[in-house]
């Protein structure tokens, strides 16, 4: 490749002033505030439905949706993190970011007016369509405006903010529908979005426009077709079609055919939405793996910790909420103790500690029951979120690392998507699991000639009925214990599960190499550095 092509690409890709402009301004500092309030709210918005349930489910009932509630939201993210990624890279950070926060508030409003179970679903899929535009956006910019000794410290203060969302989600899904109408979860979310927007809109940096390539629509719709049905076997095989259903059949054929697709398209794209190139760097392999699964433990605790901690234990909304913030506490402590520390460390250590200490985490909170205190499962959150915290950000700095400079967008966004993958199978599989399991235990702990008291429905629809005391309050008491006993030994059997998942990403981190962060400001030159980074390959980057 000529050094004017080199160039040209760089000004096409260049989001960030050349020359360190922003290196000693506040403008710099002003544009992380509002992608980061961007940030912030889209992974709030992931788990805050979670406290909020049992007020939702008063109201509009559909408490078999309950999953739903979080799986429309991250599908929505998942199909929209690769769109999002690439088209930051051709036309510019700010109009994507922009598009994507106009969705998230517009979603907002439309879900705090829902009258149904069915209209929330759907407006918490348009949330996350914005939703998965604002994380990628967010992540991508740190490249651009910092140089690799800083994206450590950055990255893992900006994997810190999203940990913040994720968690305080429920503590604030939980104080609002404690002391306002449930509707407020949502509308909160709007005057935030509009400081984001203003403060993106007079600050970001502009980028040059040329050249630019066409979008891999293609290769974005086989990626629907690839998730979707996969999602949609994972939530209804067994429970809604049995696993032998044509209807269960079919939508595996269709995701296996699209995955196919994916393959065959991405080969041929002029510029396809998940280069295909980037799975020959280790690093990035991997990475993605380990995010995938760690995401899967990550947000199967936060969606169902809250119900456990509120139905079994016998918590208000807002004291669950407030449990649940020492997972944050323990996850942000151990981001930004590793990115501090990386520079002498290297990731690979905390790469390492990560995985076995979610998973103890996650064992111990299994141990719990409805006679256990509030300390025990603070004491077991800071375990599992510690464990979640030493590798949330690193894998993706370090893929960053060994990446070329114009391809920094599509690699942070394909690692999000990756992780929104990992979270969205999480939260699907476990409450597919979670739905199973409670049958066996209503069969094996109701009490002979419990089915005359009992409302039709499925058994998540007689665990719902812990959430509604005027629709259980002419239950017999040996039956509702029964029921609450099975929701407690279901719910603790997921936390085990969990476990078992996290302890997995410890293979990926095991065969990560180790990288050395030798590069200084001067070599993040934006044009130079490129040249110098196109003309080696990304294992020599770091050499």
């Amino acid at each position: 490749m000529s050094a004017g092509k080199v160039k040209g690409r760089s000004t096409k890709t260049n989001h960030a002033p050349s020359g360190g402009e922003y290196a000693k301004t506040r403008a710099r500092t002003l544009i992380m505030v509002g992608l980061s309030l961007g940030m912030l709210v889209a992974s709030l918005d992931q788990t805050v439905v979670g406290t909020s349930l049992p007020k939702i489910v008063g109201e509009l009932g559909g408490m078999s949706l309950f999953s739903w509630l979080f799986t429309a939201y991250m599908l929505a993210e998942t199909i929209t993190i690769p769109i999002a990624g690439k088209m930051s890279d051709l036309v510019g950070r700010r109009p994507i970011f922009l598009v994507g926060m106009g969705l998230f508030m517009g979603g907002s409003i439309l879900a705090g007016i829902s009258t149904s179970m069915e209209m929330l679903v759907a407006f918490r899929f348009i949330q996350g369509l914005g939703g998965g535009v604002l994380i990628p956006i967010t992540m991508a910019s740190v490249a651009d405006l910092y140089a690799p000794l800083e994206r450590g410290k950055i990255q893992s203060m900006v994997g810190a903010l999203f940990a913040l969302g994720s968690v305080v989600g429920p503590f604030l899904g939980g104080f609002i529908v404690d002391n306002m109408d449930w509707r407020w979860v949502f509308y909160v979310n709007v005057p935030v979005g509009i400081v984001a927007v203003a403060v993106t809109m007079v600050k970001f940096p502009g980028v040059v426009r040329e050249n630019l390539k066409r979008v891999d629509y293609l290769g974005v719709i086989a990626l629907i077709g690839t998730l979707t049905p996969a999602l949609l076997v994972m939530t209804w095989g067994g429970s809604t079609y049995a696993w032998t259903s044509k209807m269960i059949i079919c939508l595996a054929a269709l995701s296996f055919s699209s995955f196919v697709a994916v393959i065959l398209i991405e080969r041929k794209a002029e510029d396809p939405v998940l280069p295909l190139h980037l799975f020959k760097e280790p690093v990035f392999t991997l990475g993605s793996l380990g995010l995938l699964i760690i995401a899967m433990g990550l947000f199967g605790v936060v969606a169902y910790v809250p119900l456990f901690l509120q139905t079994v234990i016998g918590m208000n909304a807002t004291s669950s909420g407030i449990t649940l913030i020492p997972l944050m506490a323990g996850l942000m402590i151990a981001l930004m103790v590793s990115g501090f520390l990386v520079k002498r460390t290297g990731y690979r250590p905390w790469l390492l500690i990560g995985p076995p200490l979610t998973a103890f985490g996650l064992i111990m909170l299994s141990t719990l029951h409805s006679g256990s205190s509030q300390e025990e499962a603070i004491l077991y959150l800071i375990i599992a979120g510690a464990g979640m915290g030493a590798v949330f950000s690193n894998y993706i700095s370090a893929a960053q690392n060994v990446t070329r400079k114009h391809e920094m967008g599509v690699v942070t966004s394909s690692m999000s998507l990756f992780r929104s993958i990992g979270g969205t199978i999480g939260v699907t599989v476990l409450g597919a699991i979670l739905r199973g399991r409670m049958a066996l235990e209503l069969d094996k702990n109701l009490p002979p000639g419990s089915a005359a008291y009992l409302p039709g429905g499925d058994a998540m629809g007689l665990g719902g009925l812990l959430m509604t005391p005027s629709a259980a309050s002419g239950l017999p008491e040996p039956v509702l214990d029964a029921i609450g006993l099975s929701l407690s030994n279901s719910l603790t059997y997921l936390f085990t599960i969990g476990a078992v998942v996290s302890i997995f990403a410890l293979g990926a981190s095991l065969v990560i190499r180790g990288t050395s962060l030798s590069i200084t400001d001067e070599d993040h030159g934006l044009v130079n550095h490129e040249e110098t980074e196109l003309t080696r390959s990304p294992n020599e980057v770091l050499a």
